[in-house]
């Protein structure tokens, strides 16, 4: 029997750790598969469906800068990615449909629900920063959380105009404002790849947090972005994208092969040492 391939499609690829979590499930579940990086430009992706279609590959995952990108070149989205026009995982249905669908909700609501019991939703204030890839699928689970007070701000400010539209009830914040405003929020999640290895950095102070600030950043490679690092500075509780990037993935793995696959020790220090290296 021939192994089976998965692969992830984005462009740059070198920090992702998507084939070391799947390859890690393959062989601890006895399946005969491989995972890779397929780093293409954005007029490849229709020969990277293809191989979906013509059962050369399995099971895709989407990065950045092509969640929306694949839509076209998909027969239809289900649940979670048709709610926020974001997809990051591919597959072949039973009726021969390419299928897109979106991990990065129950990822981000896996990953981080604990962190908000006790939270008073109602009223607690959220900010989301980037209005890119993996915005729609954070603003959508807050919305599941049942936090109300949904802030966005974004460099390019038509960016976020477009998901106003999708999201009725989110509130726009100008990039060059939202500092101004650090003070007033519960939650503050940076979904741009400001502080990305190897790439920009925020060039912003953030000046008089909440000391109750719950800092996520979706970013996992650095393990510790520059902003990570100053809101520890200051006592308040943060996380990077690792626990997200996780669960999107096991919830991936589990469509491509019915198999729920266990997140234990051994993974995450695997994935820790890959980050530190």
């Amino acid at each position: 029997m021939s192994k089976l391939k998965f692969a992830i499609i984005g462009n740059p690829l070198s920090h992702s750790l998507s084939p070391t979590l799947h390859n890690y499930w393959f062989k601890k579940y006895n399946i005969k598969a491989d995972y890779e990086l397929l780093q293409i430009e954005e007029n490849q992706i229709i020969k990277a469906i293809e191989q979906i279609k013509n059962r050369e590959i399995k099971g895709i995952n989407v990065t950045l800068p092509y969640k929306k990108a694949v839509i076209p070149f998909l027969s239809k989205l289900i649940n979670d990615a048709d709610q926020t026009h974001s997809v990051n995982t591919i597959f072949l249905d039973k009726n021969e449909n390419i299928i897109g669908e979106n991990t990065d909700v129950f990822g981000f609501q896996a990953g981080y629900l604990q962190s908000f019991i006790g939270q008073e939703k109602k009223t607690a204030k959220a900010l989301v920063l980037g209005a890119g890839g993996v915005s729609p699928s954070i603003i959508l689970a807050l919305a599941k959380l049942k936090i109300q007070n949904i802030y966005l701000s974004n460099r390019t400010f038509e960016k976020a105009l477009f998901l106003k539209q999708k999201f009725k009830n989110l509130n726009l914040i100008k990039w060059e404002d939202f500092p101004k405003h650090i003070n007033e929020f519960d939650i503050i999640i940076n979904a741009t790849s400001l502080g990305l290895k190897e790439g920009e950095d925020f060039k912003i102070n953030f000046v008089n947090p909440k000391k109750n600030l719950i800092y996520i950043d979706t970013i996992y490679n650095p393990p510790q972005t520059q902003m990570i690092k100053y809101f520890k500075s200051k006592n308040i509780k943060t996380f990077n994208g690792l626990d997200m990037f996780i669960y999107q993935g096991q919830k991936s793995f589990f469509l491509w092969n019915k198999i729920n696959p266990e997140v234990d020790d051994n993974l995450i220090k695997l994935l820790e040492s890959k980050i530190n290296l």
